[in-house]
């Protein structure tokens, strides 16, 4: 037997595995988790999870090193090899699937992420051995056993219950506002029109609005849109510090007004981004008021949906009326001075 064929008979069981791997990951990332028959213990669920995946780290530390010079290894040991790995990877997706909607499914989803992310970085390892088995330890290989060592280690970071999670998406929800906010006041203060040096005020006002700079009426159609931003962040801010101060897991209700709140909060950054999108010469005044609308509508909503939570006391409501108030009077000064400009 040639030493090829010889190689080709070794990998069989990492291929299969390679196989079995990717499909437990694919129902791991589109697949539902379960519904609890009865009283789940989400501290047991952690510790149950964070033991599997210490094992799969384990794992993939002892494939590579299996294949980190030559020879390779036995028939028999690559069988071992490829049902020890596919043993965990299996004991790692079906311990996700215990997590149930009910506990959030803000957590279940980062939960989710990050079970995928391990899942991903197995998938990658076992292709670069099966690509190169009968190479020393390469970079390639390097690189993706420390890629699986730190998916397995973000799970130490991961939000303990729903109100955790809520208050990390909330996180990032605001840090991508505020560098929008950011980004459009660097824009504001690198541009200028290059005429504006050798032209006086009534010409570079006859110019009107050019292709690669903002005319003065641009710019005060901005300045209003910058207070809708401004306002999305408030939001995102005072909910944020309301879910920390007030938020609850006691209830399926409350667990569920989290989620609630998450999903609201979601829709703001997309929704500031296409804004500052349309804010960039040339401004098409109508998709400015447009875009403003849509953000002011789901602030609106999300500031609703706030109201009927139980993170908002008594002594919450005088913020949510105000940023009400400054939603819709930013809102009535962008369509007056785009409906001027249009």
């Amino acid at each position: 037997m040639s030493a090829n064929n010889s190689c080709t008979d070794v990998l069989v069981p990492l291929r299969n595995v390679s196989n079995v791997v990717k499909c437990i990951r694919d129902r791991v990332k589109d697949g539902e988790s379960n519904e609890s028959a009865g009283a789940f213990n989400l501290s047991n669920f952690w510790e149950v999870l964070n033991q599997a995946v210490k094992a799969t780290s384990q794992e993939a530390t002892t494939l590579s090193l299996a294949f980190s010079k030559p020879p390779l290894p036995s028939e028999e040991d690559c069988a071992k090899l490829a049902e020890s790995i596919q043993k965990h990877v299996l004991a790692l997706s079906t311990i996700y699937y215990w997590l149930p909607k009910s506990e959030g499914i803000t957590l279940r989803k980062l939960v989710r992420e990050a079970t995928g992310e391990v899942l991903d970085g197995v998938v990658q390892l076992l292709d670069i051995l099966l690509s190169s088995p009968l190479q020393s330890l390469s970079q390639e290989q390097l690189t993706s056993t420390g890629g699986v060592w730190a998916s397995c280690d973000r799970f130490a970071q991961l939000p303990r219950d729903n109100r955790a999670a809520v208050l990390h998406v909330m996180a990032s929800y605001i840090g991508m506002v505020k560098d929008a906010l950011e980004e459009m006041y660097q824009a504001l203060a690198e541009s200028q029109d290059p005429f504006s040096d050798v032209l006086d005020d009534d010409d570079l006002e006859a110019r009107g609005n050019q292709d690669t700079y903002w005319s003065e009426s641009d710019r005060q159609l901005i300045s209003k849109c910058l207070g809708l931003i401004k306002a999305s962040g408030a939001c995102l801010r005072k909910l944020s510090i309301a879910v920390q101060k007030n938020g609850k897991v006691d209830t399926a209700e409350n667990i569920t007004q989290l989620d609630d709140l998450a999903d609201a909060a979601r829709e703001i950054s997309p929704s500031v981004d296409d804004l500052v999108l349309s804010l960039y010469p040339p401004v098409d005044c109508p998709v400015v008021d447009q875009n403003a609308s849509k953000l002011a509508a789901i602030l609106m909503k999300a500031l609703q949906i706030i109201r009927s939570c139980h993170i908002c006391l008594e002594g919450d409501f005088p913020w949510v009326q105000f940023l009400e108030g400054a939603v819709d009077h930013n809102l009535q000064e962008v369509k007056s001075l785009s409906e001027g400009s249009s």
